[in-house]
Formats: C-alpha cells, structure tokens, sequence
C-alpha cells in the first residue's frame, strides 16, 4: 500500500524489515527509490503504481545492500541509478561467477526463496558530476557520505523539505556501522555532519527502515544516532531504546549494533 507523506511523496513499507520504499511524483513519471523485498511487495507496489496513472521515469539505490538494490520488470526498464563507488561494488560482485550465492548468504531466512534477483545491482551512476537525480520532477539532490556503507547516499527534495536518509535515522535501528571501512566510526559521524547540514531544512525524514518522522523527530534522531556512534567510540553505554528496549522479536538489533562499555 502506498501512503502519500507530502504533497507528490509517497510511501511503501515492506513487512519484514520495515523498508521504506520512496515513490516521488513527477511531471511526466515517478522516481522509485529502494524499491522492495519480495516477488508479492514488487507485484502490490507495480499495481499502485499503475493506480497513480504515470510511468517509473527513474529509480534510484541508496546504497548497494541486497535489499536496496533490487528492482522488477513490472516496474518497467527506466534507468536506475546509484553513486558511482555503490555501482562499483555492484560491478565488482556481480563479476564473479558465484555472485548469487553470495548474495543468498545474506537474504533472510523467511523470505530467501521469495527474492527476485534478476534484475539485482543493475544501477547505473549518476552523470559524471552531477548532484541531481536526471529526470522530469522537482529537483532531487544526491546527498553522498561515507556513512553504513561504501556508496551510501540520501536524497533530498529541497520543494518538499523531505530527505530520505537511506539507511540512517531510523527509529528501529540503531547505527549500523560499515565495519569494513579503514575508519567505521569516523566516516558515521562524517556522514551525520552531512545530514546535519541540511537540519534548518528537512521537513520530513524517511528512513530506510522504520517510521517517516517530522522536523523534530530528524533532530532527535540525528542526535542520538551520533551518541550511540561516539558511545562505541568510546568504549561507553547509550540509553537508546531501540538497543535496551526493541520490540518483541527485535532483540537481535542491539547485537548488530555490537557491544557497548
């Protein structure tokens, strides 16, 4: 189901992992950011799509994690589009004769064999230069940081005050760290400087996963994002309730974030 956030911004949340699919309305098409999870979510997100009457003129990936770079031939064949590093490490797994087998290794048990990874990693980057997602709508800025993962990128609508963060300020998970970087913790908290920028302007927040939130929700959650990072800086403790107190069947959440004190 689509629930429109903002004026011609609309949102699709998956069940498992509570995704956040982003669809921005434009003149003559729409911009489809980190489009689903399953065959079932692609198929329902494909029929509201063809309810809002307008084509996928464009799709965007935040970043290059399975399930942010998925897409579907219902979905039709419109360019999608990433940072150029996330389309690197894209090209890169794609290379190997094996790639599908390293990506099962990370898909959910619950949903593993309901995946469609045809059409898996096939982004390409932005224009050589270009901070803008290329199409016919309002302008899309492409906020790129060092933040969760090589080629992590968020989305601001400077016409609607909505950033979509990709996976930050989410108010399910806590900071997740690319512990494969020279330096996790300090490009976190050069990725939260970046979005931090944009404060006097961000209206809305959608997260990659978990709850679109309002002006002050973005504060909050910026602000606790960077305590939880310093806190594993430092070697201390955070009172975050997404880590003390998730909700049930959620507990795994405070172990991916890693340990505290």
């Amino acid at each position: 189901m689509l629930t429109e956030v903002t004026e011609g911004v609309l949102v699709h949340q998956s069940e498992l992992l509570a995704n956040n699919t982003v669809i921005v309305v434009g003149e003559s098409g729409l911009l489809v950011v980190d489009p689903g999870q399953t065959e079932a979510e692609f198929r329902a997100l494909a029929t509201g799509i063809r309810a809002l009457g307008l084509p996928v003129a464009a799709g965007f990936s935040t970043h290059p994690h399975w399930d942010h770079v998925l897409w579907h031939a219902d979905l039709g064949d419109a360019p999608r589009y990433g940072t150029a590093r996330g389309v690197a490490e894209m090209e890169e797994l794609l290379a190997g004769a094996d790639w599908k087998a390293r990506v099962a290794e990370h898909l959910p048990e619950d949903i593993a064999d309901q995946v469609p990874l045809e059409l898996f990693g096939r982004i390409t980057a932005l224009p050589a230069g270009s901070a803008q997602i290329p199409w016919n709508g309002p302008e899309v800025e492409v906020v790129a940081h060092p933040a969760h993962s090589q080629g992590h990128a968020a989305l601001f609508i400077p016409d609607r005050g909505v950033l979509i963060a990709g996976d930050m300020l989410s108010d399910i998970f806590p900071p997740m760290l690319d512990f494969g970087a020279e330096d996790a913790i300090g490009d976190y908290l050069a990725g939260l400087d970046v979005l931090e920028a944009l404060a006097g302007d961000v209206e809305l927040v959608v997260p990659g996963h978990g709850t679109v939130g309002d002006a002050g929700a973005f504060r909050y959650r910026l602000d606790l994002d960077r305590a939880c990072v310093i806190a594993q800086r430092d070697g201390t403790t955070v009172d975050d309730p997404r880590i003390t107190s998730p909700k049930p069947g959620w507990e795994w959440v405070g172990e991916a974030f890693g340990p505290q004190g």
